[in-house]
């Protein structure tokens, strides 16, 4: 008996490491397809950004039709903004059923609007540009850094990604209750993208932040970006669910993302921010920095750094020429700090109030050179724009120092290692050691971090000798069993209390034993879902593996060891991904250690042809490239209508054009855009914008 006993333990044990064993690796094949991802979307707009920095554009209309493109949420001013997102102008019809709100919002409305939610009702768009609107005005007046205290509150509970899955956030307000004033929540960034239901995140999130200003606390993620937001979904969403006025929608959040504070810190103790630090990580910059300057992140900083400046010598009256006699290499300096005139006696009143006026009037007119605000257009004090008045004779930032400041907290990562460097898995931000925590949290004497940003299995993780906590909070965010989310209390000792969930009504309802085996067989799903990605990402580059493959065939024999095999894809796909591992799921046609590189190619061809019937060649570069078009397509759609215009296509192409080297006529790219228009109907889907690729392709 005691054998048996022994034995059955031995193959549990067995049993249950091997299927970590193939969590892990599921684990580490969507992480590494996601990081691939993201960093194609950097790259992508670092391409574009490099495009503006060298175009020149031949007329103002030129110029304004591109800037908008690209710089879509800074080309309202704030009374254009208001007067084109006019909620008042819209009217509500008596057969709207869904929830009404007014101002201010009571509880009652937060409690409405959970109900109608969860039975797929949609809120008026009068109602959604009337939050965001309220909210824009109440986010303005915060602070860069929110300040949180547990003397006022039994505990403070913070939440991670949330990612569009609204599932989770039920779950979190059924497991936790709703704010309120004893039940304090600091969500910390990513509302949206990935998920379906990223705008009833954000219309919950903005519901209570306006009910209960002093308890609910939202900092900004990377996600909370309209570049971004054009890849991952949530630009789609809102057009799909509000086909009307979903471009003043749209509007309105890319100004809320800008206005939203970058950090939260708990009792002076715990920091919260998104992403991470760096070694250049400034908490006091950070503090004084004009966040709503920067609405996409992403964006390419040298062209905004020059124009910048620009601006500022013609604001003095000095010309490009006389600015820039080094050429264009030269960056031009910031406007120095103007030097008040010498102070006449006090014993003339008049002309010392006079004196008093006009030097305050200089100290004024810098800063808003410094910060980009022309005197024609008065807003109302923000808290930034205060912090940065009665501070000026402190250090003067350039914006490329405030751009990687927050750049670094909303996309870095921690990594075991000491030190400190750049982010290449991601494309952004950076990866920082526990040395440079340490270093972080004994400069301002904070006891820990915590930040996002990183899926978990378990919802949480520690490092950095439990210094550094990330939370997330979507479950299921791969597939659905892939991980759990979670949430952390933390009360007066700010000792860390944990929470994870699932939301998957089906495990809920089994037995001990009927979970043991979903367990088994949720996965082998998840596994068949990763495998079936990596399988498409192998096939979209065919043509560099077959390359790769032959540098290790040197005698052309159609066939390489299994060793050379891992060791080319790896040198191709570049995901960091254990290959020799995954090798029997990806190989099964082997023989003595030798695989026939070609039949393994057609096999994973033929699987991915079985669903899109297509040329294998065209297939593989589709599939390469589909989310980049997309992206470009979403990019060229400047009003997202999901159509491009002949305008629209006509002002890129000169973009493109100006960067190849090809001189085409104004009725040559008239032609062009006309042959793409199959259906010939004055615009250009996202079909017709495939098709067009599909052809040329073929055709070369």
């Amino acid at each position: 008996a005691f054998k048996a006993a022994v034995l059955i333990q031995q193959w549990y044990r067995r049993h249950v490491a091997r299927l970590e064993m193939r969590r892990r690796c599921t684990w580490r094949i969507f992480q590494s397809i996601e990081y691939a991802c993201e960093q194609d979307q950097i790259k992508l707009h670092n391409f574009f950004s490099y495009l503006m920095d060298h175009f020149t554009p031949s007329s103002s209309k030129e110029r304004d039709f591109i800037s908008r493109m690209f710089i879509s949420g800074e080309s309202f001013k704030e009374a254009e903004l208001e007067k084109y997102c006019d909620y008042e102008s819209l009217e509500v019809p008596d057969s709207y059923t869904g929830p009404r709100l007014s101002f201010p919002l009571l509880p009652d409305h937060a409690t409405a609007l959970l109900e109608a939610f969860k039975q797929k009702q949609q809120l008026h768009a009068r109602y959604v540009l009337n939050l965001l609107h309220e909210t824009r005005k109440h986010l303005k007046q915060l602070p860069n850094i929110s300040h949180v205290s547990t003397c006022y509150s039994e505990e403070v509970t913070v939440c991670g990604d949330l990612h569009g899955q609204l599932d989770d956030l039920f779950l979190i307000f059924y497991k936790n209750g709703l704010p309120s004033p004893s039940k304090s929540y600091v969500f910390n960034g990513d509302f949206v993208d990935r998920g379906k239901q990223s705008l009833e995140i954000l219309i919950i999130l903005f519901t209570f932040l306006l009910i209960y200003p002093k308890e609910v606390h939202l900092n900004r993620g990377n996600h909370e970006d309209h570049m971004v937001n054009l890849r991952y979904g949530f630009t789609k969403e809102v057009m799909q669910k509000y086909k009307v006025h979903g471009k003043k929608i749209l509007k309105m959040i890319q100004n809320v993302f800008c206005w939203l504070p970058l950090a939260t810190l708990i009792d002076q103790k715990v920091l919260i921010i998104h992403g991470g630090i760096s070694d250049t990580t400034d908490l006091d910059m950070l503090e004084k920095i004009q966040r709503n300057k920067f609405i996409s992140v992403l964006r390419g900083k040298k062209r905004k750094e020059l124009n910048r400046n620009v601006e500022i010598q013609e604001i003095n009256g000095e010309s490009k020429a006389e600015a820039d006699p080094a050429g264009p290499e030269a960056v031009p300096s910031i406007c120095p700090q103007p030097r008040p005139a010498p102070a006449p006696s006090v014993a003339n009143r008049l002309e010392f109030s006079r004196w008093v006026r006009q030097t305050v009037q200089e100290q004024i007119e810098w800063c808003r050179r410094l910060v980009d605000i022309s005197e024609s257009e008065p807003e109302e004090p923000t808290y930034s724009s205060v912090v940065s008045l009665t501070d000026l004779d402190g250090p003067c930032w350039t914006r490329q120092e405030e751009w990687k400041q927050i750049l670094d907290i909303l996309w870095s990562d921690p990594m075991p290692q000491e030190g400190c460097r750049v982010n290449t898995v991601r494309g952004g931000g950076c990866y920082f050691g526990p040395d440079v925590t340490a270093k972080i949290l004994a400069k301002y004497n904070l006891q820990f971090l915590i930040r996002s940003h990183e899926c978990k299995q378990e919802g949480y993780e520690f490092c950095h000798n439990r210094k550094v906590l990330t939370i997330f909070s979507a479950s299921n965010y791969y597939e659905i069993g892939s991980n759990r989310g979670a949430y952390v209390k933390l009360g007066p000792d700010l000792i860390p209390h944990f929470v994870q969930y699932q939301a998957n009504k089906t495990a809920h309802t089994l037995t001990m034993t009927q979970r043991q085996g979903f367990l088994v067989a949720l996965i082998s799903r998840v596994e068949e879902s990763a495998f079936r990605a990596l399988r498409e990402k192998l096939f979209a580059h065919t043509s560099a593996l077959i390359t790769a493959f032959k540098a290790y065939d040197t005698d052309n024999t159609g066939r390489i060891t299994l060793s050379s095999w891992a060791t080319a894809v790896e040198s191709v796909l570049r995901l960091g991904l254990p290959w020799r591992m995954l090798r029997p799921q990806l190989v099964r046609s082997a023989v003595d250690g030798v695989l026939e590189y070609r039949s393994w190619l057609e096999d994973l061809a033929m699987e991915q042809r079985s669903r899109e019937h297509i040329q294998s060649s065209l297939l593989e570069v589709i599939y390469r490239n589909r989310s980049n078009l997309e992206t470009i397509f979403r990019i060229i759609d400047r009003d997202h209508s999901g159509l491009i215009s002949f305008e629209e296509f006509h002002q890129t192409w000169k973009l493109f054009s100006s960067h190849m080297n090809i001189e085409l006529t104004d009725e040559g790219i008239n032609d062009l855009v006309r042959s793409i228009d199959f259906n010939k109907d004055g615009n250009i889907d996202f079909n017709e914008f495939l098709e067009a690729f599909r052809l040329v392709k073929q055709s070369q």
